[in-house]
């Protein structure tokens, strides 16, 4: 028996002996997800087992290295492990821009002390991270940020404000961009910082969405003391962690298009739409879906690709402004077709049971997919200048 059998069947056994039986179904709404943080509620004990069984091993982030918490696991390994939690239908322990944004971050541009402290915490759920990117008037142009860093020898005292700062009211930390140089070159003179959202001067304030609900604030400083050792590599290059964490952000944005959990063709069944012979009945639904599914198995193979070209060192780069277009702009087309498989059924906004709702919040939810982590418009700009090399205008 080769290793990798070796291992399938270690982690097939684990997860069999510590996958929670509630822990095997599909994430249907917000409270199923585990963000964990030092406010974070727990939807059931299962889940908190689940979150703590899975960190014990490293297996919320199953390749970072164990020093900082994670499973130490090779690209081969940790596929493994992910068909086998697939195979079972076991939701992810812990979603995070821990996860996903800065602990790729600071794996490249932090300092040990930095990857000591905050990647185990990350990988535990002990700490929610928000995203201090957006302001008004500097959105799609992300450079134009006006938030300032004063500096007073070991500190910086930070005035500003962010936008679109997803679930900034109940996270715990904060990653900023701050222009801390002003008279330096536009993508110049930010830095990257880490402030504590309970440090004096931090501030949110919710803004209501179309869907009813609201993941979205405001994020406000006003006279923050940041200390110097809260910076990521040095002062005046943030614009480089900035990028970086962009492509990691957009790919994983962008995986949203394989979108195994929704499906109009169940939808379409279950609102009874179907022949005699278990078709669903509407051919042109019926084309549709089919057209959709070869979409999303095609986006879904070149997913895999590019992460395991990243996973081999090579790099995502403008790549992943490709899969955030296509992926999110797919994901649009699958909420649109589940709408149109549920009939009139999908137009319940309120009903008796919690999950009542849901496919028109969804599909409303979608809309933002496109805007979120760089527009659309943002996204075929890159790639018409650094792939096609196509003049600016």
């Amino acid at each position: 028996m080769s290793n990798l059998e070796s291992f399938r069947n270690e982690t097939r056994d684990w997860l069999e002996a510590n996958c929670p039986d509630s822990m095997r179904t599909p994430i249907k709404s917000e409270k199923d997800i585990c963000w964990g943080g030092k406010r974070f509620e727990f939807a059931s004990d299962d889940q908190k087992i689940w979150l703590e069984r899975m960190s014990s091993r490293g297996w919320t982030c199953p390749t970072w290295p164990e020093e900082y918490g994670g499973g130490g696991l090779s690209k081969e390994e940790a596929e493994i492990l992910k068909e086998e939690m697939s195979r079972i239908k076991a939701r992810p322990a812990l979603i995070s821009f821990g996860i996903w944004m800065l602990g790729p971050a600071l794996l490249k541009y932090g300092t040990e002390e930095q990857k000591k402290h905050y990647l185990p915490q990350i990988t535990r759920g002990e700490i929610r991270w928000a995203q201090g990117y957006s302001e008004p008037g500097a959105g799609s142009d992300l450079a134009a940020l006006r938030t300032k860093g004063d500096d007073k020898g070991d500190h910086w005292v930070v005035n500003g404000q962010k936008v679109w700062t997803s679930y900034a009211d109940e996270c715990d930390w904060i990653f900023a961009l701050v222009r801390t140089e002003p008279d330096a070159p536009k993508h110049l003179g930010i830095s990257f910082l880490l402030i504590d959202m309970t440090w004096d001067g931090v501030s949110t304030k919710p803004i209501k969405l179309i869907s009813g609900k609201s993941p979205f604030c405001e994020t406000f400083f006003d006279d923050v003391e940041v200390p110097k050792e809260n910076i990521v590599h040095e002062a005046g290059r943030g614009w480089d962690v900035a990028k970086y964490l962009l492509s990691h952000e957009r790919a994983n944005i962008a995986g949203g298009g394989s979108g195994a959990q929704m499906n109009p063709a169940s939808a379409a069944r279950q609102s009874g739409e179907v022949d005699e012979d278990g078709r669903i009945s509407d051919p042109i639904l019926r084309a549709d879906i089919a057209r959709l599914t070869i979409d999303a198995l095609a986006f879904e193979t070149t997913l895999q690709r590019i992460k395991d070209q990243a996973d081999g060192g090579q790099g995502v780069g403008a790549k992943a402004s490709m899969l955030k277009y296509y992926g999110t702009e797919l994901n649009k087309r699958r909420h649109e077709l589940n709408m149109s498989a549920l009939g009139s059924d999908g137009l319940l906004w309120e009903g008796d049971n919690p999950e009542d709702g849901d496919p028109a919040r969804s599909w409303l939810r979608s809309r933002a997919n496109s805007i979120e982590g760089g527009t659309s418009e943002i996204q075929l700009n890159i790639l018409a200048k650094r792939v096609l090399e196509l003049p600016g205008g």
